[in-house]
């Protein structure tokens, strides 16, 4: 029998990590031993937020969880988990409009490395809704985005949007 793999990598641009991307790592650390929180560097997004802060803020508010590592990535996902010896790729569903664009990923991440497995989570259902682009929006406007961002997201975020 084939025990867990050790190590699992949640990649995103977490432009800002939100309430629910922490949802997903805590509950992705249930499950492995470690899990690499992989930073895109995604410029075709243009993020708010430098690469750089990026990892630096997932890094603090993950500072608690001594086995969730914070890593900035520019290349395939598939082959900087291969790198890291990552041999699952930890992905999150809020809503049933998530499943189609995530499963045509995870096929082309399989057909790129087949001994990397896609494993998806879903968050609790008071996350479902939190989305970082949703969460830069309602910043723009003024709104309070606290109740979705750990205090020191929130914290960049009001810097940001004061400039």
């Amino acid at each position: 029998m084939n025990s867990l793999p050790e190590r699992a990598i949640y990649a995103g641009t977490f432009d800002p990590l939100t309430t629910g991307h922490i949802d997903l790592i805590e509950r992705g650390l249930k499950l492995f031993p470690e899990v690499i929180v992989a930073v895109a560097a995604n410029p075709g997004k243009s993020p708010l937020f430098s690469l750089e802060d990026r990892v630096e803020l997932a890094s603090q508010v993950l500072s608690k969880h001594g086995n969730a590592k914070v890593v900035g990535f520019s290349t395939l996902l598939v082959d900087f988990a291969q790198q890291l010896g990552a041999s699952v790729i930890l992905r999150g569903l809020r809503a049933v409009s998530d499943f189609e664009f995530e499963f045509q990923l995870a096929s082309m991440n399989r057909r790129l490395n087949s001994s990397i497995e896609t494993v998806f989570l879903t968050p609790a259902e008071n996350h479902t809704f939190v989305s970082a682009s949703l969460v830069k929006e309602i910043g723009r406007l003024g709104g309070d985005v606290s109740p979705f961002v750990h205090p020191l997201v929130f914290d960049a975020l009001c810097e940001k949007f004061e400039q």
